[in-house]
């Protein structure tokens, strides 16, 4: 990414947290990673006002306590979060998860590889576009 922001992950998965942190240090991306297991953890990450907001948000679809649709629903209502960026980093397939996403204002569905080469081109793709696409002022 082009600035010093975190990239925000939601994931409850250790091993694919894991990989997302070895293809960005792969990639040689510096930017800081902020992990958190759920969407509530997320929120409370995102109101926290000691936070630094981060350039992106890589959010897994299930995860506990409230899952990716529920999270979406609530940062894309609140007018401050709905700025941010949201990346789906999922293994679903499935097509209503796709339209829901997109439909709940996502940036990009993304699904996980078991692949390692190619789930780090995904990392890849996410970071060239969002390194490269304008984003408005002071975000």
């Amino acid at each position: 990414m082009r600035n010093s922001k975190p990239i925000l992950l939601v994931e409850d998965d250790r091993v694919d947290v894991m990989a997302v942190e070895r293809a960005l240090k792969d990639l040689k991306v510096t930017n800081p990673l902020a992990h958190l297991a759920n969407g509530e953890e997320a929120l409370e990450y995102l109101r926290g006002g000691s936070n630094k907001g981060p350039c992106v948000i890589l959010l897994d679809l299930n995860t506990p306590k409230m899952n990716g649709f529920e999270f979406l629903k609530v940062v894309k209502a609140d007018d401050v979060l709905k700025k941010i960026p949201v990346v789906v980093l999922t293994a679903s397939k499935d097509e209503r998860d796709i339209v829901e996403s997109f439909k709940l204002g996502v940036g990009g569905y993304m699904v996980k590889s078991v692949d390692y080469k190619k789930f780090m081109e995904t990392i890849r793709t996410i970071d060239v576009y969002w390194t490269l696409s304008e984003l408005p002022n002071g975000e």
